[in-house]
């Protein structure tokens, strides 16, 4: 009897220990998958930056071209020239950046040009709705002297098409969207209203309905200009197949006025704009973007130039912003080989989406404007920049004003590049593990 009790305790003993046994070894091997994901969330960490932010294709130094992005991410349309239906389609809600301020947070560094040979291509990437508008500390800045571009030049800078029911109806639906996009993404600084949306920094307050600030009617466009950093055109198909730019906001473009280039077409606002290589390896492509592209596939690009000036809305350099008299704009009255201290790089970030109610193809324009001396203290940056430089064609140098600044500019950057190099910094790591674009 005693020894069948001993044999029963030893039985429970034994499925005791096995259940705790069992138990310890799940705790074991979750505690090893816990290390594990925690080494991989610190070796993670330190490369984020390269993959959590959006790459930037280079409009010139890139093969991929506007053929092969219409061909592979859009479709053709049976749709009459001049013509659009209505779509059903909402843009999706953006949620709040997080940590978002009108003081603190910087503008993104897009440095949109790489090592390598030169091509000319739009450059165009998918956009995410979340970053249709992107707003900074240069706010103020930017707010300011739209208020002053719009009292001074007024409709020289915003309009829109009255004659053309379709374009002013395009032009309320941009400024009803950015009415409700800018709640959403920046709710610290602006405030949706039964009749539209108020600016809380500002102390502005705009009515969508009756077309309104502050109870001062205005154009849609300069009302929309208002609201955010970026300068807008909306283009809009007519029964000849072609896209005319029909309203505009151009308030800070630099180098060119929208009193010019309204009521074009699309490839006339190229080419008489000398834009190198549309003709030959743009133009066809970027009419068959315009005329395939739909409300939900939104898309962003980048270019860049330089400028010898530090005027962000009109460029003296190349000539008075109220010349009429033709040949008296253009790089050729530009002081030669000005100080690098006058140098500045102006880079823009573009989308292009379809109004789904009206049908019109809007631009929203941002630029980013700094001096080139800040911005070759960046690593790698003074090195890829001249690489980049130099390896314009003659068309694309003669375009963007290089025989006026070119010397002084390449001297410059090799020796930023050279301190660089001379103080450690690993040119070889670059390609494949530093750069992120469109940082």
């Amino acid at each position: 009897m005693d020894r069948l009790q001993r044999l029963t305790e030893s039985a429970g003993l034994e499925r005791m220990l096995s259940v705790k046994v069992g138990l310890y070894a799940v705790l074991a091997l979750a505690a090893v998958a816990l290390v594990v994901k925690i080494l991989n969330d610190k070796r993670g960490r330190s490369r984020t930056w390269l993959t959590s932010r959006p790459r930037s294709p280079d409009p010139e130094n890139t093969s991929t071209n506007i053929n092969d992005f219409v061909e592979k991410r859009t479709k053709p349309t049976e749709r009459p020239p001049g013509t659009w239906q209505p779509s059903s389609f909402k843009r999706p809600t953006a949620p709040p950046l997080p940590n978002w301020s009108v003081t603190d947070s910087k503008p993104l560094p897009y440095r949109p040009f790489r090592h390598g040979p030169n091509h000319i291509t739009m450059g165009l990437r998918t956009m995410h709705w979340d970053e249709w508008i992107g707003l900074d500390n240069h706010y103020l800045r930017f707010h300011t002297d739209k208020a002053r571009r719009i009292a001074e030049r007024g409709a020289k800078c915003c309009k829109t098409d009255a004659s053309d029911p379709r374009v002013w109806d395009g032009a309320v639906e941009l400024l009803e969207d950015l009415a409700a996009y800018l709640p959403e993404r920046y709710p610290s600084m602006f405030t949706k209203t039964v009749v539209g949306v108020d600016n809380v920094v500002t102390n502005e307050s705009f009515n969508v309905r009756d077309l309104t600030m502050n109870g001062v009617t205005e154009d849609p466009m300069q009302l929309s200009a208002r609201l955010i950093q970026d300068d807008l055109a909306i283009m809009f198909e007519r029964e000849d197949g072609q896209y005319y730019l029909s309203a505009g906001a151009i308030l800070l473009a630099g180098f060119w006025r929208l009193e010019d280039k309204f009521g074009m077409p699309l490839s006339l606002i190229h080419t008489s704009g000398d834009v190198p290589g549309f003709k030959q390896k743009l133009e066809k492509g970027m009419m068959n973007f315009f005329r395939r592209v739909q409300p939900e596939k939104p898309v962003l690009r980048n270019n860049y130039f330089l400028q010898v000036d530090d005027d962000l809305a009109w460029s003296n350099s190349i000539g008075s912003e109220d010349s009429t008299v033709e040949g008296e704009l253009g790089w050729f009255t530009a002081e030669k080989n000005r100080a690098i201290q006058h140098h500045h790089f102006r880079s823009e970030r573009q989308s292009l989406r379809r109004l789904p109610r009206s049908g019109g193809v809007v631009f929203t324009i941002r630029t980013y404007f700094l001096p080139v001396t800040e911005i070759a203290e960046e690593d790698y940056v003074p090195g890829r920049l001249a690489e980049a430089v130099r390896s314009w064609g003659d068309d694309v140098a003669k375009y963007k004003g290089r025989e006026r600044y070119g010397e002084v500019l390449l001297e410059y950057l090799d020796r930023k590049h050279e301190e660089q190099v001379a103080r450690g910094l690993k040119v070889e790591r670059e390609e494949d593990e530093v750069r992120g674009y469109p940082y």
